[in-house]
Order: structure tokens, then C-alpha cells, then sequence
């Protein structure tokens, strides 16, 4: 009876969840304006153990949210993990966040197509399509929105849009059949549980000394004009 740790700090909401045979026993989040994942994330991960009885040395693999996201989110989230995985003699087993976004929302009915957004820069966002049946329509990309973004992809399919970046594309008014949840959906630990429970079963599993965050872009520094 596996005990999977999945670590989740692509965006400004940080959480923790512990899962046993690909369910979620314990779980813990905090969305904030500004990043605290640095004094939350350890602390996060002793509650969930805690909470459940065991002791650290019983997890059996460390899971973490990829990327794309924020360049400081994912960097302390992958080093715990890699971290832990080292100490612990674990296997790290990654999930793309874009997908991460969407597990929750595949049972909701009327829908075609789920595009999960995460905020990059301006008009810019991240984002992948994924149908009704799971499948991924297009792939992962930072794209730069328009009013006919996706078009090609939907087609008159009623789309749901979810993450930090829909408002922006909300103010486009898209050609495509848009519909956009009143709350901002962040990606969670707790819903990796189940890609993950896949992915250790059949082993797939991450090197630990070539394994980096999928940032997809550079990270960009802008100079100072003095």
C-alpha cells in the first residue's frame, strides 16, 4: 500500500497532498498574493505526515508538479522534491501542471474541450487543450492570445477555461464557444494523486540527477537603464 508525497508550487497557491494506493488522505494549501512557498512548503509536508500516522520513511515516491508555472515556484518545489528523493532513496515521478489543472472539471457535463491558462507575461499565457475524453488536443505552448486563439483546435465545441490567465482571455471576446468559472481555478496537489498512482505503477519514473523544472520559456532578467 504505497504512500506517494506530491509536492504542487507552480503558482502562488502552495500545497501538499499525501495519497495511499492513489488516494488522497491528507492534504494541505495556501493561496497567496505573494510566494510563501520558501516557509510553508516543509511545513506543509510534516502536517500531512503527521496528520496521517506514518512516518517520513514510509513513502514510497515523491511526486511534483512540472511545470509550466512560475520560474521561483517551481524551483523550490523541485529542489524539495529532489531533496526528499536523495534522502529517501525515493523515485520522483513529475506531472504536467496544465493537466494537473483540468483532472477536477472532466466530469462536468456540457463541455467539449477544457483549456486550463496559467498567467506568463502581458498577453501571454500557458496553456494545452484536452477533450472531453482526456486526450490532449494541443499540446502544452506559451501562446500569445487573440481573439481567434484555438479556433482551429475547438471548432464550435463548447469550451470550459480555467486558471489565472482566462480573465485575459475573457476581454478578447473569443470566436470560440468560451465559458469561464467565476473563481480563479489553481492547480492542486491533491489532484495529482491519481496521474501519479498510474505513473508508479508502471514505473515511470524520473532521473534525479538530469531532472529540471519545464520552465518553457528562458527565464528573462531585465536590465537596468542606469
Amino acid at each position: 500500500m504505497p504512500y506517494i508525497l506530491h509536492l504542487e508550487t507552480s503558482t502562488q497557491q502552495c500545497s501538499v497532498a499525501l495519497a495511499k494506493d492513489g488516494k488522497c488522505i491528507s492534504k494541505k494549501k495556501l493561496l497567496t498574493e505573494n510566494f510563501s512557498h520558501s516557509e510553508k512548503l516543509h511545513l506543509f509536508i510534516q502536517d500531512v505526515i503527521n496528520e496521517t500516522g506514518i512516518v517520513i520513511s514510509d513513502l514510497e515516491a515523491i511526486a511534483i508538479s512540472k511545470g509550466p508555472g512560475s520560474f521561483t515556484g517551481l524551483r523550490i518545489g523541485v529542489a524539495a522534491a529532489k531533496g526528499l528523493c536523495f534522502a529517501l532513496d525515493l523515485p520522483l515521478i513529475s506531472i504536467n501542471t496544465l493537466s494537473i489543472m483540468v483532472q477536477p472539471f472532466f466530469d462536468q457535463k456540457g463541455f467539449d474541450f477544457f483549456i486550463p491558462m496559467l498567467d506568463a507575461r502581458r498577453m501571454e499565457v500557458y496553456t494545452s487543450v484536452f477533450n472531453k475524453k482526456q486526450n490532449i488536443v494541443m499540446q502544452t505552448k506559451a501562446l500569445v492570445l487573440g481573439e481567434g486563439s484555438f479556433v482551429k483546435q475547438v471548432g464550435s465545441g463548447n469550451c470550459l477555461i480555467i486558471g489565472n490567465g482566462a480573465a485575459k482571455f475573457q476581454t478578447l471576446n473569443p470566436k470560440i464557444k468560451a465559458h469561464f468559472k467565476r473563481e480563479i481555478h489553481y492547480p492542486s496537489a491533491e489532484d495529482m494523486c491519481l496521474m501519479t498512482w498510474k505513473k508508479f505503477r508502471n514505473e515511470d519514473f524520473e532521473s534525479l540527477a538530469a531532472f529540471e523544472p519545464y520552465y518553457l520559456k528562458d527565464f528573462q532578467i531585465i536590465s537596468s537603464k542606469k
